[in-house]
């Protein structure tokens, strides 16, 4: 009796260990899944301003500004992050405080000499801390208008401020270069906004991963425009890049407060915080063929543009 049991006692313990080696596997390849964040990142969000104060980082009765609410709240819903915030870079953006973050984000203003951070401290973060795996620097609006005459920061950002042709409530078009990237997807193949649009100097097709621009030939080009614009004629609106082990990212969106507000801004934001986490894949090689492309059409949007604009003018 004992003996014609054992067959099927055998099959029944090897389906046991089957069961059980199974379940530790695929614990195992959750815990190691690309979707699954062991932990939320830290993220610093630097929103203090020593020349231009934007009202999205303007805080009143010691409440949070509307950009770091909406950051916070992101943080809250998403439980992708935590987020501190700051207007006080003296004590907080300190080679110490860094080791506390996984990204840095600054909304920000301000040349070198107005910024009270020694040299040591700003390029070990320029250098040091961004290019370290697993880190990364999100760049907001006027992150650009950042220590602009700071090298090691424009270098490591990819541009910096040159001028707004467009003011904050230009209607303008945007087409998507790259609409597979985590941080473009939210806005599709192209989109209208109302915002202000910068133009850069310092800029560096070679060195970043362009992901949209400008559509000149459909945004509003009146006198203040034809008056600010400068060549090239290409106006990227976002790029990424790999900067040694770590990852960049700029969004040139985020002067009015209503495109905090608007979902697609923040799963934009959303998307560039789980490709620097690598929960999300994400081009950031090098696309210097699009800078080429937009410039050549930008040549050709702004000569119509010129066009129109005297033959309207003409007519007056």
């Amino acid at each position: 009796m004992l003996l014609s049991r054992l067959p099927r006692l055998a099959l029944v313990i090897a389906a046991l260990a089957v069961a059980l080696f199974t379940t530790d596997s695929n614990l195992a390849g959750a815990e190691n899944s690309p979707t699954m964040p062991v932990k939320p990142a830290r993220i610093l969000f630097v929103t203090q301003s020593f020349e231009f104060k934007h009202s999205a980082v303007t805080r009143k009765d010691g409440q949070l500004s509307p950009a770091e609410q909406a950051v916070s709240d992101w943080a809250n819903s998403s439980k992708l992050f935590t987020v501190d915030c700051t207007q006080d870079v003296a004590k907080d953006l300190t080679k110490e405080n860094l080791q506390n973050y996984d990204i840095v984000m600054f909304y920000t203003t301000g040349h070198r000499a107005k910024w009270p951070v020694d040299d040591a401290t700003l390029d070990y973060l320029c250098n040091d801390w961004v290019k370290q795996k697993g880190h990364g620097f999100i760049g907001v609006h006027s992150a650009a208008d950042t220590l602009a005459d700071y090298q090691p920061y424009w270098e490591m950002l990819g541009a910096s401020f040159n001028d707004h042709p467009w003011i904050s409530k230009s209607n303008v078009t945007v087409v998507v270069d790259d609409t597979n990237n985590p941080i473009t997807k939210p806005w599709g193949k192209e989109f209208t906004i109302t915002d202000e649009i910068y133009q850069f100097k310092n800029w560096q097709p070679e060195k970043v991963h362009v992901l949209m621009s400008l559509d000149i030939g459909r945004s509003v080009f009146n006198g203040d425009v034809k008056k600010r614009i400068k060549q090239p004629y290409h106006i990227p609106i976002a790029w990424c890049k790999q900067y040694g082990d770590g990852k960049v990212f700029h969004m040139s969106l985020g002067h009015n407060e209503a495109v905090w507000a608007d979902p697609r801004y923040r799963d934009s934001i959303l998307g560039g915080i789980k490709w620097i986490m690598g929960l999300e894949p994400g081009d950031a090689m090098p696309n210097p063929q699009v800078d080429a492309a937009q410039v050549e059409k930008g040549n050709a949007d702004v000569a119509a543009k010129l066009a129109e604009f005297e033959a309207n003018q003409a007519n007056k």
